[in-house]
């Protein structure tokens, strides 16, 4: 982290209120309607969760939110940051989990944003473990409306993080993206999917076409999923690496 940055979690009434308002920004709804609000956010750190923020100097730059799961589990409910404070964040939710004896964190997210997927599969070594079909059902927030909410699972080993596989996509072309170029490759134990440069732009200008993107991804990942592939990588030009587990091979 940059000189003047520190984490640390979060229990007062108005440091609550404050990460309530920061989701609220990020997802784009109003401060009285926040994705997350700060009533739950103090029930769920009472009952043995953490909210953890990151501040720049005095200001909030970033918060995740936390709770215990069975079978020394935890799961990441929710985390946002500027850029470049993601990981030190990640790592704080993992200190946390871990002093707990905890072995693995999982979370959701929209498998349809690169960036995102890049961060948790490449940076730190999360493994896309299972894909749930319209898991939230319709959403109204300034971010995913209008679309399906479709999320990717990943695991992330909180002691030994999986290696990524960041492999150029090769091979035979599967399946066709909804922009006329390939959208799926496979060679061997991989796979490749492709997704949209930007879906959130994608959707706010043309949500049919975001749709129809979302609907082909998600053929794509049910159906290697069912063969034994897992989401283990994601180049920065926007393909995802699926690798056959060696159980499946």
């Amino acid at each position: 982290m940059t000189a003047g940055t520190t984490i640390r979690t979060v229990h007062d009434v108005a440091g609550l209120a404050a990460v309530a308002d920061h989701f609220s920004d990020v997802w784009r709804t109003p401060r009285t309607a926040p994705p997350y609000p700060a009533e739950v956010l103090h029930s769920l750190a009472h009952a043995g969760g953490a909210v953890h923020a990151v501040y720049a100097g005095q200001r909030l730059a970033g918060a995740a939110v936390a709770v215990l799961g069975p079978d020394r589990s935890t799961y990441s409910l929710v985390a946002a940051a500027e850029r470049g404070l993601g990981p030190a964040l990640k790592r704080a939710q993992r200190d946390w989990a871990r002093a707990l004896g905890a072995r693995t964190m999982r979370w959701t997210f929209d498998p349809l944003v690169g960036r995102n997927a890049r961060f948790n599969l490449v940076k730190l070594g999360a493994v896309g473990t299972e894909y749930l079909v319209d898991f939230y059902g319709p959403m109204t927030d300034g971010v995913n409306d209008g679309d399906e909410s479709d999320r990717l699972t990943v695991t992330w080993d909180l002691a030994e993080p999986g290696p990524s596989y960041d492999v150029r996509p090769e091979g035979e072309v599967v399946r066709s993206a909804p922009d006329g170029g390939p959208l799926a490759r496979r060679a061997g134990r991989h796979l490749w999917c492709r997704v949209p440069e930007d879906v959130v732009a994608l959707r706010a200008g043309d949500p049919e076409l975001a749709l129809r993107w979302r609907r082909a991804v998600r053929e794509v990942f049910l159906d290697a999923f069912t063969d034994g592939f897992r989401a283990t990588g994601m180049s920065r030009d926007g393909w995802y690496t699926l690798t056959r587990t060696e159980a499946a091979a």
